[in-house]
């Protein structure tokens, strides 16, 4: 794989400032003085037909009077220029950009038209650009600061992405105050061309970046912007920071869930499965990257407080129970030490209060005794400046023993002049360590979080669990067939025989047009009945009277229908009114009211939501929501989030429910959410389980036409497992071997792999000595996203069960979407047995279905058998520019 695309936009060693002037404030002086203060070591040219020289040094009217390759342009122009700027810079050999000019999408149609333009030259050129209308881009360890902030920022190993230069002025101004310094800064503006998605993927293999900060206003392709955090995630802590928290979507609700779920909870569920995690304030953004980048990880999320003040140690409390962090229980043994180390009067509980006289000494008793306990996860060493304490020797302590074990230690010296000189140790130390308890245990709660989501991100569920007993093909012809009469709301006897084809139960449904067939089909169903008005203009039945329910005789049924009729027609006119739907009232004494639906979000496509049931659920807001695919680690979760997880275990007289079959619809839905993209929304409500199992009393299905799309789960932010690429492949000597998707779980098996190719293998692999993959590398390796690549593996099955790897193929999409770069390997006593071959062609198959047009790849010219197999393949070769030992291979598709 060659150096990532960014490189010449974020490592540039040539820079070009288009619009550089002496004009005081102007955006081409701020950006050229800026270059030039930070002192960036490669070629600086300012660029502008009417000066000879800027700030001292020689001016070029256009970039051809350079006359000397230029990396990066810094575009300081007016909007309605920069279409011919970057036209000639690309025609000039210049292949990165960083438009600051504003006057684009944010100016109307005309500057909407400008933007499309600029788009159109960025791709003809392979012009990659930041912007336009941002701040810029810096790198503070390299001298590079294109951009017109006035702040300087420090050098350090965070790395800030925003979408707001305002706000990215604003932490940089915060963060100077603070001695925090920054890996890379980069202002996206509004992200025409580079996004999150692409500056994450940099970010990820950054080795000077040890923790990644970005500020989310919208994102532009969930897809791409997934993808990015994912493998950002998987190598280094993200924090987030996203504005309009409370903004509710312009969509029109057509169900429930649609009315339940905001923006938000879509972004909370969609970072949660990425890895990342969410700060509210940028303050807390900090927070979360001081502790984050500090090295350390949490198993749990045990905390105890050691303070020698108890109101300090109420206020954590009460901040820990409000983040769901959970206060430690100390053992019998525990609790025998502290009893022997500390005062009578100590709190005999957590929060340790280990009084007011307490010293360096007592803090350490109770820090050693507390860290010892297997039932603590990590604690919080709380100091208030009082006559006894000497808060310098207590941090000395503290920094000494939080060396010594492995678990977390904070540190939370309150006020100001007095522990001073112990908070200053502390830092030198690199122990993190906050002002306030309500600080400190947020500072806990993004390591536990992180824990949290980390486990999320390892999940990679298949899209159907059991594929040949569920009915995909009955459920879309159902589909079809309301969208073909021009119908996108199905009816409820439809939604249910959907549901059916996933094999969620349902109760028995039957139509009626007249109060004649009403009678008919509650003999039919069988007594006692539910009684529901069926009208496509109806949302929510209860709001025209239009449920019946417990309706024990013949007479009742036909003087319901008709009321209910008559209601509807009233209390809607105009509506469509079809007759009622009827079915045998659900029989359940100890039967819980859930719900679940789905919606379609504008950003992050489907969403499922688990929560409360009942015609109340607008009021009581007891929800979780996650992105699809889901599997059983997810949806314990999910549930554990909401209010209802307590009904749902044994309470008094009532026996738990059937959680296994609650996890089983959830299953199923996720299903037809991955397999259905025509779905919209969805409503079960109510799901009626008890302790026999559990029914889909009502139902709402939306659908609509699906784009036509080469991913058949375009549809959806996270790819799920991609189970369909499961084959068996049997050699010619009678050998039989799994073709497969990797997994992250194949971990242990790629690094076994590795280490027994030979030496000469692996040179051929990785054209370096490597001896085996770095935890980084395994990470990468084995935790993909199936969407922008894709791994191969042909496994073995051993005869105990477990497998063995034989050989790898695998690509990754450049960043223009149309070609991937492969790598091949295959276990040295495997070789010559067509196992190369024939993983190259499936692997040529996936890429073919996903648009990709061209296939490349680097092959050293020492390496004739790879070299043999690529011409077998009908790749072409030629030479390496840069080095003439490497053949680059190329097919079209």
């Amino acid at each position: 794989m060659g150096p990532h695309f960014l490189n010449r936009i974020f490592a540039p060693r040539s820079i070009a400032v288009i619009g550089a002037t002496e004009r005081t404030n102007a955006l081409g002086s701020l950006v050229f003085a800026n270059l030039v203060d930070a002192g960036f070591k490669g070629e600086l040219y300012a660029v502008n037909p009417k000066h000879d020289k800027v700030h001292g040094r020689r001016c070029y009217p256009d970039v051809e009077a350079i006359g000397r390759p230029v990396e990066l342009a810094v575009v300081a122009t007016p909007a309605r220029t920069v279409p011919n700027v970057l036209r000639h810079c690309g025609e000039h050999g210049v292949r990165g950009a960083v438009v600051l000019s504003a006057g684009f999408s944010e100016s109307g149609r005309a500057g909407k038209r400008l933007e499309e333009e600029i788009m159109e030259i960025s791709r003809e050129y392979d012009l990659r650009l930041i912007g336009p209308n941002c701040l810029g881009v810096m790198r503070p360890g390299r001298g590079l600061n294109a951009t017109f902030s006035k702040n300087k920022a420090l050098p350090g190993n965070l790395a800030l992405v925003s979408q707001s230069g305002a706000i990215c002025t604003a932490i940089l101004d915060w963060a100077e105050s603070q001695e925090i310094g920054f890996s890379a800064v980069a202002s996206m503006g509004d992200a025409s061309d580079v996004d999150f998605g692409d500056v994450l993927d940099y970010l990820a293999l950054d080795r000077e970046t040890r923790s990644i900060l970005l500020y989310v206003e919208g994102i532009h392709n969930a897809r791409r912007f997934m993808s990015g955090l994912r493998a950002a995630a998987r190598m280094k802590p993200v924090i987030v920071i996203k504005s309009g928290r409370h903004a509710e979507g312009s969509r029109a609700a057509m169900s429930h869930t649609g009315s339940l779920v905001g923006a938000d909870d879509v972004f909370d569920a969609a970072l949660e499965r990425a890895g990342g995690v969410r700060a509210m304030t940028i303050q807390q953004l900090f927070s979360a990257a001081r502790i984050l980048s500090s090295g350390y990880r949490v198993e749990g999320n045990r905390l105890a407080i050691i303070t020698n003040a108890g109101g300090p140690g109420v206020m954590a409390t009460d901040r820990a129970v409000e983040l769901d962090v959970n206060m430690a229980r100390f053992s019998t043994e525990t609790m025998d030490k502290l009893n022997k180390a500390l005062p009578e009067q100590w709190s005999h509980g957590n929060p340790v209060d280990i009084l007011g006289d307490a010293d360096a000494e007592r803090f350490e008793n109770a820090m050693t005794a507390c860290l010892e306990d297997s039932g603590v996860d990590a604690s919080i060493v709380m100091l208030t400046p009082q006559a006894m304490t000497d808060p310098l020797a207590v941090a000395e302590v503290t920094s000494r023993i939080a060396k010594k074990v492995k678990k977390p230690v904070l540190g939370c010296w309150m006020g100001d002049i007095q522990v001073r000189e112990g908070r200053d140790h502390l830092t030198r130390e690199r122990l993190p360590h906050f002002t306030t308890p309500e600080a400190s245990v947020e500072g806990f709660a993004y390591l536990a979080a992180h824990k949290r989501n980390q486990r999320l991100l390892l999940q990679v569920p298949s899209p159907l669990s059991d594929r040949g007993r569920t009915d995909v093909h009955g459920a879309r012809l159902i589909i079809e067939g309301a969208l073909s009469e021009g119908r996108k709301l199905l009816s409820t006897l439809e939604s249910k025989a959907v549901l059916s084809a996933f094999r969620i139960p349902v109760t028995q449904t039957m139509r009626a047009n007249t109060a004649g067939e009403a009678l008919v089909a509650a003999g039919t169903v069988g007594y006692p009945v539910a009684m529901k008005i069926d009208s496509p203009d109806i949302t929510h039945k209860s709001d025209v009277q239009g449920v019946r329910l417990n309706i024990a005789s013949a007479e009742s049924v036909r003087s319901a229908f008709q009321t209910m009729v008559e209601d509807a027609q009233r209390l809607k006119p105009g509506a469509r009114i079809n007759g009622v739907t009827l079915e045998r009232m659900h029989q359940s004494t100890y039967g819980r009211e859930l719900m679940v639906g789905v919606l379609r979000d504008p950003v992050f496509g489907p969403v499922i939501s688990f929560g409360s049931g009942g015609t109340s659920v607008e009021v009581i807001k007891d929800r979780a929501v996650a992105l699809p695919p889901l599997n059983e680690v997810i949806i314990e979760g999910m549930i554990a989030r909401t209010k209802v997880a307590k009904l749902l275990k044994e309470f008094r007289n009532m026996p738990a429910v059937d959680e296994q079959a609650l996890e089983q619809v959830l299953l199923r839905v996720s299903e037809m959410v991955c397999e259905l993209p025509e779905i919209q929304e969805m409503d079960i409500n109510p799901l009626i389980a008890d302790d026999r199992g559990l029914a889909a009393v009502d139902a709402r299905i939306t659908v609509n036409f699906p784009p036509v799309m080469p991913d058949r789960y375009a549809h959806m932010a996270i790819h799920p497992y991609p189970a369909h690429l499961v084959n068996q492949w049997q050699l010619p000597d009678g050998t039989n071997l799994t073709i497969r998707p990797i997994r992250p779980e194949d971990a242990k098996i790629e690094q076994e792999f590795v280490r027994n190719l030979s030496a000469e293998s692996r040179y051929n692999r990785f054209m370096q000595a490597v001896h085996e993959l770095t935890p980084q590398m395994l990470v990468r390796f084995t935790q993909i996203d199936y969407d922008r690549e894709m791994a191969l593996i042909a496994v073995q099955e051993r005869p105990d069960g477990s497998e063995l790897q034989v050989a790898v193929a695998r690509y990754t999409a450049n960043p223009d979407q149309q070609s991937c770069e492969f790598a091949l390997a295959v276990a040295d006593e495997w070789q010559g047995r067509g196992v190369g071959s024939h993983l190259m062609n499936e692997l040529m198959d996936v890429a073919r279905t996903r648009g990709l047009r061209t296939m490349e790849g680097d092959v050293l010219a020492q390496n004739t058998n790879m070299m043999a197999l690529m011409h077998r393949l009908g790749f072409s070769s030629r030479n390496s520019r840069e080095d003439e030992g490497i053949k680059l291979v190329t097919k079209r598709l």
